[in-house]
């Protein structure tokens, strides 16, 4: 059952250092042949870098995992960035809090009523700039998928 109280909880502040060796992994990795990404001294990172925000965190810090979500029947819903300048660049050390947005339901037509859990993560830099937001949603379907044929 998820715990719709959740709304507001925020995980522990997490340091997540943007690396240049990790930029060219990830551009690499995405098969990007920007030089921006792969050439610079300083690299800028790609907009979605910020995903691997996930190899800084622990599991049981996220709030996510507090909602009570039913991991067989849970579907990757969305993940959107918004940026209040240039994305970040090698050297900077981001810290980034996550907490529980909203959390609702929708009728499904195949998989009976779902779930939508949805985080926001803030990113700020060493002057506690906001930097960047990640918006993720994550959707429990209402039936395990062998069950809703």
């Amino acid at each position: 059952m998820v715990d719709k109280s959740a709304v507001g909880q925020e995980a522990p502040p997490v340091v997540m250092p943007v690396e240049r060796g990790k930029i060219r992994e990830f551009a690499r990795a995405t098969k990007s042949q920007n030089p921006a990404y792969l050439d610079e001294r300083a690299p800028v990172s790609p907009p979605t870098f910020l995903t691997t925000l996930s190899f800084w965190m622990s599991g049981e810090d996220s709030p996510v995992a507090k909602v009570g979500l039913d991991m067989k029947r849970v579907l990757h819903g969305g993940q959107e960035y918004l940026f209040h300048g240039p994305p970040p660049k090698a050297g900077t050390e981001l810290t980034a809090t996550t907490r529980i947005d909203d959390i609702y339901e929708k009728d499904g037509k195949r998989g009976g009523t779902m779930t939508f859990v949805v985080a926001v993560t803030e990113f700020r830099d060493e002057r506690g700039q906001l930097v960047a937001e990640a918006r993720s949603t994550a959707i429990e379907t209402g039936r395990a998928p062998e069950e809703a044929k």
